[in-house]
């Protein structure tokens, strides 16, 4: 599937994420396991809420950030994590 911006992420069904004050660090919980995210990861999913596009998470982060062209790296990230079924996007 093709990320746009117009594309809506929302963390799957199986998995949850959170903050891990042991890890310092957002992970996203599974049945299975866990996974560690780095910094990037974890501030994109968070913001995967199923109610913010592509667009408005890139914008988002861009202004929390004070940085600008982000918009590719989220769009990769988010197909990636559409592969690894992290998210599902509508």
């Amino acid at each position: 599937m093709t990320v746009t911006t117009a594309s809506v992420p929302k963390i799957g069904r199986h998995f949850r994420i959170q903050w891990e004050e042991a890890q310092q660090a957002y992970v996203l919980l599974y049945p299975e396991g866990m996974v560690k995210l780095n910094q990037s990861a974890g501030e994109i999913l968070k913001r995967c809420t199923g109610e913010a596009n592509v667009g408005d998470i890139t914008a988002d982060l861009e202004q929390t950030f004070n940085a600008q062209g982000l918009q590719q790296d989220v769009i990769n990230f988010v197909e990636l994590a559409l592969q690894q079924k992290w998210v599902e996007t509508t």
